[in-house]
């Protein structure tokens, strides 16, 4: 279906998408200087570089020249050159992130505020977080990542930071970019784009596809990689042109697909060593089906200049179902795969079972768990915004309103398969609704304000975020799969916070600032009575600046947790139940560096930027607990967080001509514990460090036709990338890939 799909959109789209934005990037300083207050689109947090640099909190801008470098369709590889936050991998091809910000539980990428175009994008953001979807990274024009105190406007979660993806826009006049490549593991991408703009209507069409065989080995030469597809639609209309008060709304479609033949199931340490890249044949059934649908009306309100009144009316639909071994049944008694792993030598026989190395006697079986679920996320929300000079001082007010709505559905069932010579025979098919049956959901509205002030040399920005949650959670029972209610039990808990914070900026000069805050850290309980949320008190302080042309900025962060909430996922080796359990206080501290600089100033013609970025994170627990979530175990006071790299830094260079380019990128990711504990981390419970180095290049045969090449893993480094859910899991080994890029 892939290859028709590629040929059919290759035959309809043979343009490209020349991003006209791209242009703005390079807006000269002095321009960017008188523009730095106001944010110029009603979909962004800060646009570009010049005003993340200027913010009273931490913030990066990810440009469409840096994303365009690497061609990236992994989101793991495109944020790394981010300082302060924290990855770790799982499939190899960024499929279902896990993403932590200042020491966050990484899992799911669940206690971060994703957003596209300023919309909240996780499946169910407050009823169920995790990021079993994620947008494609490869048709994103740039990426926001905001840390510290001014975060408060993009909640529900405050305490890491917010991520925003901003998706291609319509262009100002009429332009197309077509780009398709071709590598390693018989791996394509198609990407075309086309778009317009005239007087009173824009629009733009995208179409995305890419998809490989993948790098692990089935013993029957079955496919391991996956599919995707991704289509977009924008259009925009100027309502009463002639009017004072200027009118748009603009309508955004978006439709993806996916089939991954992923699995949950990783290796043993003695199987990873003889061969990393294979796969158990007890996981050849497994398959994650998904659609995600979205639909968002923007109407924006210009009254002036300096008064701006944007709404957005969204709906997300998000339908999966991850069909994959889950547990496994040796004479008789069933265990979860997370356990089976997690102790490998008393369960050898079920791990042999699950391998194919023995066949099934009587009722020996891998147990297979349609994860279905669907999730719905809708809601409405507005800004007001309002700037205006008194004299000197600048002002600015942000006030935005949001009632939102989610839910997640789940209706699962379990099929048991016998083993036999390496093949799976259904042995028993489930009951849907068997596994689990029910309904979890959320109401919220959420509101908050900020107020800008900059004073001569300094900045302030004091702003609360207000959020009333309601939770509730309708379980059916697993023998009601009509759902009557017979066996209906309900429960509910509500939460009702306000989140404050306050940043400020001082500027000694144009070349050196600095800047600190302070703000409430919060995420939301889950739905079982009384539990309370995530708090904590965040605090940074940090400087940028411009030193015999090395520009950077050093930042000293602390996040100091009177209630860290974990989540039994079995994403990270749980029973997927998804409830929340207290773990008491935790400090996380650290810092982040990040240098960049160009070697190249003397010559015009050539350019040698390189960039560096470091990030330490010390995380410990304050008390003592007994946790049933395998991803911290049993934990005591003093232990560290597990899944979180105490070092980690990014190192980027560059050649750039206007012919050519070369580009080359290094990340360590320093080792770390899958379980809380101190001092050396034993063997069974480590994912030891790893440095691998990425490539690309392109060479432009004119200003509309270019070759493009990229390596992954120039060294091929074999490396471990995680443990959960079960089982060591390798990150993407070397892949080679060229294409070319059409644009006009």
């Amino acid at each position: 279906m892939r290859r028709g799909l590629t040929l059919l959109a290759l035959m309809i789209t043979m343009t490209l998408f020349s991003q006209n934005n791209e242009k703005k990037e390079d807006t000269s300083l002095d321009s960017l200087q008188k523009l730095d207050e106001v944010i110029l689109k009603t979909n962004v947090i800060f646009g570009n570089k010049y005003v993340a640099q200027n913010r009273t909190g931490s913030a990066y801008y990810i440009s469409p020249k840096e994303l365009k470098k690497f061609n990236f369709t992994d989101i793991n590889r495109a944020l790394r050159s981010v300082p302060g936050v924290n990855i770790y991998e799982e499939d190899g091809f960024g499929l279902r992130p896990n993403i932590s910000l200042r020491g966050t539980s990484p899992e799911r990428s669940a206690k971060i505020t994703l957003m596209e175009d300023g919309i909240l994008i996780a499946p169910a953001p407050y009823s169920a977080s995790s990021a079993y979807y994620f947008p494609t990274i490869a048709r994103m024009q740039a990426v926001e990542v905001l840390k510290g105190s001014s975060q408060v406007q993009y909640g529900p979660f405050t305490t890491g930071g917010a991520i925003n993806m901003i998706s291609n826009q319509i262009p100002e006049s009429f332009s197309g970019n077509v780009r398709a490549s071709y590598g390693s593991f018989n791996s394509s991408q198609l990407h075309a784009i086309l778009g317009d703009s005239k007087n009173n209507f824009g629009y733009s069409i995208e179409f995305l596809n890419y998809g490989s065989d993948g790098f692990k080995d089935l013993f029957n030469g079955k496919d391991t990689g996956f599919d995707k597809n991704d289509f977009v639609a924008k259009f925009r209309v100027n309502l009463f042109p002639s009017a004072r008060v200027k009118q748009s709304l603009e309508a955004k479609f978006q439709y993806s697909d996916e089939e991954s033949n992923e699995t949950y199931l990783g290796l043993t340490d003695q199987d990873f060593d003889a061969n990393p890249f294979s796969r158990y044949a007890g996981s050849a059934n497994d398959l994650m089906k998904n659609i995600h649908r979205q639909i968002v009306l923007t109407h924006q309100l210009d009254f002036s200049k300096d008064f701006r009144i944007t709404t957005n009316l969204y709906n997300n639909y998000f339908t999966r179902n991850w069909y994959k071994a889950d547990y496994i049944t040796f004479n008789g008694t069933r265990e979860s795969i997370g356990t089976v792993f997690g102790n490998p030598t008393t369960y050898a026989d079920y791990i042999s079972l699950v391998k194919g190395d023995i066949n099934s006697d009587g009722d020996d079986t891998i147990n297979l768990r349609a994860n279905n679920r669907t999730y719905k996320s809708r809601g409405i929300q507005t800004k007001f915004d309002y700037h205006w000079y008194q004299g000197d001082v600048f002002h600015d007010i942000e006030v935005g309103l949001r009632y939102h709505y989610d839910e997640e559905d789940r209706f699962q069932w379990i099929d048991d398969y016998a083993i036999n010579n390496g093949e799976l025979t259904l042995a028993n098919a489930g009951t849907p609704g068997s596994n689990a049956n029910r309904i979890s959901s959320a109401r919220a509205f959420a509101a908050f304000a900020t107020y800008k002030v900059k004073v001569n040399n300094w900045t302030f920005t004091p702003g609360i975020r207000y959020e009333n949650i309601n939770l509730e959670r309708e379980n059916f029972g697993g023998s009601d799969p009509n759902r009557t209610g017979a066996n209906l039990s309900t429960r509910e808990n509500s939460v009702d916070v306000f989140i404050p914070g306050i940043g400020t900026n001082y500027k000694f000069n144009n070349n050196v600032s600095v800047f600190g805050g302070v703000h409430k850290g919060f995420s939301p309980p889950g739905n079982q009575p009384d539990e309370k949320p995530e708090e904590s008190i965040n605090y940074e302080l940090g400087t940028r600046f411009n030193l015999a042309g090395i520009r950077g900025e050093f930042i000293g962060f602390y996040n100091d947790y009177s209630n860290l909430l974990g989540s039994d996922l079995a994403a990270t080796g749980g029973t997927g139940s998804l409830d929340q359990f207290n773990a008491g206080e935790v400090t996380i501290n650290g810092f982040e560096l990040l240098l960049n600089y160009d070697f190249s100033k003397t010559d015009n013609n050539i350019k040698l930027p390189f960039s560096f970025g470091y990030t330490y994170t010390n995380t410990e627990f304050e008390n003592s607990f007994g946790s049933d979530d395998d991803l911290w175990g049993t934990v005591t006071a003093g232990d560290e967080l597990p899944y979180i790299s105490k070092h980690q830094f990014n190192v980027g260079f560059s050649l750039e001509h206007n012919k050519f380019e070369l580009n080359f990128n290094g990340r360590f990711n320093g080792k770390f514990r899958t379980q809380a504990g101190r001092g050396t981390i034993p063997a069974n419970e480590l994912v030891d460090s790893n440095f691998i180095i990425d490539f690309s290049g392109k060479y432009h045969f004119n200003k509309s036709l270019s070759l493009t090449g990229n390596i992954i893993n120039l060294f091929d480094e074999t490396y471990a990338a995680s443990r959960v859910p079960a089982g060591l899991r390798p990150g993407h080994p070397f892949g080679a890939y060229a294409g070319l890029q059409y644009k006009f």
